[in-house]
């Protein structure tokens, strides 16, 4: 299937392989761009195990005996790499967000450019459909998802005006529900609110940040002392959280510490502040205009319990 190049390509896998025969993981292979400059950097003995939960990705499935695939969502971490004896490991990259295989299909729903039923799962064998979610979520439920989700201050507005619609004909397609909220819309500015509403019910539709929290909330048990995370998020509220982790090993981005005022957190950073794409590759890509890299090291424990934060990478 036809995949448009991954962000931040040969920037994420140099900061994830560190050690070519070490066992690294993708939670989110997509269209496998990653999994593969990952394995070109491998040795004979490294290793790749690789997660989504898309259907659609199988088609992209790497004939290489280093490569193992995993047909579940990325909250499942710990569960499948000690299922497959690849436990703990040397790094884990996370691509979030969707891509744009699933923007590009229309009748996945995600994108307000291209009419299809409104969907918007990433696994449409789980969950309730983004249809569902319009057309059965009472007021405050829609508006807190559009406020909370999207970043929209007029969510009660949005929310609203979809409640009025759907009492006239159910909204069935992705067409539908922007034509709904077309007097909601500010002039000029029309698709960038319609980028914030669909990706609010997307979140909403996949639990998005909920099993993100999941996934990051393991990767400090899954690593290797020494081993790397390497997270590419698209929206504030994605970065926020892992920036948190990242910094503290919580959500709440606060760094506790012991007895002797030593810091407690499971990693340091090696990215002091967000890596973003050049001019040059967000013209080739216009997905990556949006794109925060961070990276985080597992830090590696003395003998005496202290965190060695002044480890050379």
């Amino acid at each position: 299937m036809e995949y448009h190049n991954p962000v931040l390509l040969q920037t994420s896998v140099d900061y994830l392989v560190t050690d070519p025969a070490g066992t690294y993981v993708d939670v989110t292979f997509g269209g496998g761009g990653h999994s593969r400059a990952i394995l070109e950097r491998l040795s004979p003995e490294g290793r790749l195990i690789a997660f989504d939960q898309d259907a659609d990705s199988k088609a992209n499935l790497i004939e290489d005996p280093r490569f193992c695939f995993v047909p579940s969502n990325f909250k499942n971490l710990t569960r499948f790499l000690k299922y497959h004896h690849a436990y703990p490991v040397d790094g884990i990259l996370a691509d979030l967000g969707i891509s744009s295989h699933q923007i590009d299909t229309a009748d996945r729903g995600f994108s307000y450019s291209r009419d299809g039923v409104l969907d918007m799962r990433m696994n449409v064998e789980s969950g309730i459909s983004a249809r569902e979610v319009v057309n059965n979520y009472d007021e405050a439920q829609l508006s807190r998802i559009f406020f909370t989700y999207g970043e929209l201050s007029e969510g009660r507005r949005l929310a609203r005006q979809i409640v009025r619609a759907r009492e006239v004909a159910a909204i069935e397609t992705t067409f539908q529900l922007a034509e709904a909220l077309k007097p909601c819309l500010p002039h000029g500015r029309e698709n960038k609110y319609l980028s914030k509403i669909f990706q609010a019910l997307r979140i909403e539709v996949n639990k998005e940040m909920e099993v993100l929290e999941l996934m990051l909330g393991q990767t400090a048990e899954a690593l290797k002392e020494g081993g790397r995370l390497v997270v590419i998020a698209y929206h504030s509220l994605e970065d926020r959280m892992v920036k948190n982790v990242m910094r503290s090993g919580n959500l709440s981005g606060e760094v506790e510490k012991d007895f002797y005022g030593n810091p407690l957190s499971p990693f340091k950073s090696v990215t002091r502040k967000a890596v973003v794409p050049d001019l040059e590759e967000i013209a080739i890509n216009p997905r990556a205009r949006s794109a925060k890299l961070r990276v985080a090291e597992k830090i590696i424990v003395t003998p005496h319990g202290y965190h060695d934060e002044y480890r050379k990478p």
